[in-house]
């Protein structure tokens, strides 16, 4: 079986859709969870192929890019954000979401290059623990963001701001193997890939997923875009080489 994970967020559904509905899922050992927890496994060699959050490209010696789709967004994306009660010069403290890298290390570069301001960074732990309170801020990524776009006087996402400081999309995650694969595999895993974001609304019925705030389906279509295009292949490769990690 070939180890695969994939992230647990709202907008993997359309891979998880595609894959599960594809001839090679009977060959496949399919996983999720969050993307720092991605980053580990991939490091401790514990799986084969992974949707990873891109920062980590920098610490891999050997691994291949293997689809033509990632996680990426072509300006805001409302699922990274910063989240606070006064604005970005005035805070002084932030709290970084336990479940992100990407995104950790995307604020650590708008704060040096584009807000040139310099807050205590604190993470956060496992239990979602965001104090956002006074002038102390905090970084939410992911599906528990949804809840928090309407409930602060300031919202900064991170990949709107990026878009206007860089004029370029940003790519969150892309998929890679870490071992040989057969190339035959690897035209089915990135077909299986290209049906499941061809086909949202029928990937969101199957997958019953859930979340009072948003209309699913909309940001699935106009906040996510999938397509792993030379833009976004541009964009990735300007985040890696600003980037101090």
């Amino acid at each position: 079986m070939i180890r695969v994970l994939a992230i647990s967020y709202l907008n993997s559904i359309p891979f998880i859709y595609g894959l599960k509905q594809s001839k090679l899922f009977k060959n496949i050992d399919l996983s999720v969870t969050y993307p720092s927890k991605i980053a580990e496994d991939v490091i401790d060699n514990k799986v084969d192929i992974a949707l990873v959050p891109v920062v980590i490209l920098k610490q891999l010696n050997n691994y291949k890019i293997i689809t033509d789709f990632c996680i990426g967004t072509e300006s805001s994306v409302d699922s990274v954000c910063l989240y606070s009660h006064v604005p970005i010069n005035q805070v002084t403290t932030i709290s970084l979401d336990y479940q992100s890298r990407t995104s950790v290390e995307l604020l650590k570069l708008l704060l040096r290059d584009y807000w040139k301001v310099n807050p205590k960074l604190n993470l956060s732990d496992a239990k979602d623990n965001f104090e956002i309170n006074d002038s102390n801020a905090a970084l939410v990524i992911g599906d528990r963001s949804f809840a928090l776009n309407q409930k602060y006087p300031y919202v900064y996402d991170l990949a709107k701001e990026w878009n206007i400081m860089t004029g370029l999309p940003f790519v969150f995650a892309c998929w890679i193997c870490v071992k040989k694969l057969k190339k035959q595999f690897l035209l089915e895993f990135n077909d299986a890939l290209r049906f499941g974001v061809s086909n949202i609304s029928k990937a969101l019925q199957s997958e019953s997923y859930h979340n009072s705030h948003i209309n699913h389906e909309e940001y699935l279509s106009n906040k996510i875009s999938y397509n792993f295009d030379l833009q976004k292949k541009k964009a990735m490769k300007v985040f890696l080489e600003r980037i101090k990690t």
